[in-house]
């Protein structure tokens, strides 16, 4: 079975450095760069241009990662989905039930394919950059890990996502009690 469902781009977050290292109470990294495009390039297997995990080895099967904006604003309210430092923010997508599956995006250029991978997990820097708590009510919903699978061009604003797998929009802001990889 195929199932497409409309969605949104809502933005991109490209940073060819690591803001958050050490410890959380020394705060973020000083003026690390970071891009919020209206387009994003991606390479098969190695991520996004310009991006910090862009070819590296070790986060080949995670090398974009994405965030439901519905799960953020439930976790941090009106603060910038920027501060999760997730590379795709969209909104009415249900991630979870992507893990483990090929899905495509397509925001007009052409789909490009991607395999779902591990949770997101937060980590302590969301209780430093978006509130105190926002790391605990990430837990469950914190985004996606995926791998390309294909390359391509994405932009930001109204996509298709195609997968095999049913999805909820209403869901999208749901927090997962089984966050572990299928």
């Amino acid at each position: 079975m195929r199932y497409e469902y409309p969605c949104e781009i809502v933005t991109f977050v490209v940073s060819p450095e690591h803001a958050y290292f050490g410890r959380p109470k020394d705060g973020p990294a000083d003026e690390v760069e970071t891009h919020t495009p209206d387009t994003v390039g991606i390479v098969a297997d190695k991520g996004i241009r310009g991006d910090r995990f862009f070819g590296v080895k070790a986060h080949t099967e995670a090398a974009v990662t994405f965030l439901a904006l519905e799960a953020w604003t439930a976790a941090a309210g009106d603060v910038d989905p920027v501060s999760a430092r997730r590379n795709v923010v969209v909104r009415g997508v249900e991630l979870d039930p992507l893990r483990g599956r090929e899905f495509e995006l397509d925001t007009g250029p052409g789909p490009i394919r991607f395999r779902g991978g591990r949770p997101a997990h937060p980590c302590s820097w969301m209780d430093t950059v978006a509130g105190e708590g926002v790391r605990k009510a990430l837990i469950g919903r914190g985004g996606l890990r995926a791998q390309p699978l294909t390359s391509g061009t994405l932009h930001i604003g109204p996509a298709v996502i195609v997968t095999d797998v049913e999805l909820d929009a209403a869901r999208a802001a749901a927090q997962v009690k089984r966050a572990q990889p299928m």
